[in-house]
C-alpha cells in the first residue's frame, strides 16, 4: 500500500502534524500548525465559527487535500494518500458529525451494515455480531430494527457513535457532536465519549460547549487568528465569548 503501516502495536502518535496550512477553498485559515495526538489521548478543539476547526478535521480524515506541511494519521501519510486508501484510513479514524448523516430510508442495522460492507466485511454472521456489539456499547441494544426518524436526537447520535466504532478505530474525530442536542442529552453523549476514551480510543472533539471545556481538565487546541494554540505548551483565554 505504501501509505500505511500496522499501527496496532506501535507507540507512534495517532496524529502527527508538522508545519501544516489548512485551507477553506482558496483561503488559508490556519498556518504553521504543529501538534500530535497520542494513543488514548482526549483533546478538545475550539475556536469561533469559520476559524478552521472543521477544515482541520476534514484534512485529518482526507476529505480536504493537504497542500503544505506533513501530516500522518493512523500510519497514513495524508499528503500522498491515494483515493483507494481513504476507506482504509477511515477504518482507523471514526468520524462523528453534528447532523448525524444516517440514511433515513434504512433501519439502524442497515445503516451499520452499509459501513461494514463498504469497509470490506463479507461474513454476514460477523457483520451481525459486530452490529450487536456496537449497539450494546452505546446503550441501544434493542433499536436495530427501528428507522432513524423513530429515534430521539440523542439516540440518533448514539447510533452515529456506534457506526464510528464499527472498525475499532484508533481515534474518534467528532465535529460538534452535541451541537444539536439538549444540555441534559449532551451530558450523556459526552460521558459515552469518555467511556470510549477510557477503553483506549483517542478522541479529538470540536465543540462550542463552554461548560464541557471548563469542567473537564482535558487538553485544548484553539483555532484563533489563523494559528492553532495548544494548552499543552501555552496558556490562553477559555472564557465564554472567546470561542
Amino acid at each position: 500500500m505504501g501509505t500505511s503501516q500496522n499501527t496496532s502495536f506501535s507507540s507512534d502518535p495517532v496524529i502527527q502534524v508538522r508545519d501544516v496550512a489548512i485551507f477553506q477553498e482558496h483561503n488559508t485559515v490556519l498556518s504553521h500548525v504543529n501538534f500530535e495526538i497520542e494513543k488514548g489521548e482526549f483533546a478538545f478543539l475550539i475556536g469561533r465559527t469559520g476559524g478552521g476547526k472543521s477544515s482541520l478535521l476534514k484534512t485529518i480524515y482526507a476529505d480536504l487535500p493537504l497542500r503544505t506541511g506533513e501530516m500522518t494519521v493512523a500510519g497514513f501519510n495524508i499528503k500522498s494518500i491515494k483515493a483507494a486508501d481513504v476507506p482504509m484510513l477511515r477504518r482507523k479514524v471514526g468520524i462523528i458529525f453534528q447532523d448525524f448523516q444516517l440514511f433515513p430510508d434504512r433501519t439502524v442495522t442497515d445503516n451499520l451494515k452499509f459501513v461494514l460492507k463498504a469497509t470490506g466485511w463479507k461474513d454476514n454472521a460477523k457483520i451481525k455480531a459486530r452490529q450487536a456489539e456496537v449497539l450494546m456499547r452505546v446503550g441501544l441494544g434493542s433499536v436495530g430494527s427501528k428507522m432513524p426518524h423513530q429515534l430521539s436526537g440523542g439516540e440518533q447520535q448514539r447510533i452515529v457513535i456506534a457506526r464510528a466504532l464499527l472498525n475499532e478505530p484508533l481515534i474518534l474525530v467528532a465535529d460538534e457532536p452535541t451541537g444539536n442536542l439538549d444540555p441534559e442529552v449532551s451530558i450523556g453523549i459526552f460521558q459515552l465519549f469518555q467511556e470510549i476514551n477510557r477503553s483506549g480510543t483517542a478522541v479529538l472533539m470540536a465543540t462550542h460547549d463552554h461548560s464541557l471545556v471548563k469542567n473537564y481538565d482535558y487538553r485544548v487546541l484553539k483555532c484563533e487568528n489563523g494559528k492553532l494554540m495548544d494548552s499543552k505548551v501555552e496558556s490562553f483565554d477559555l472564557t465564554p465569548g472567546n470561542f
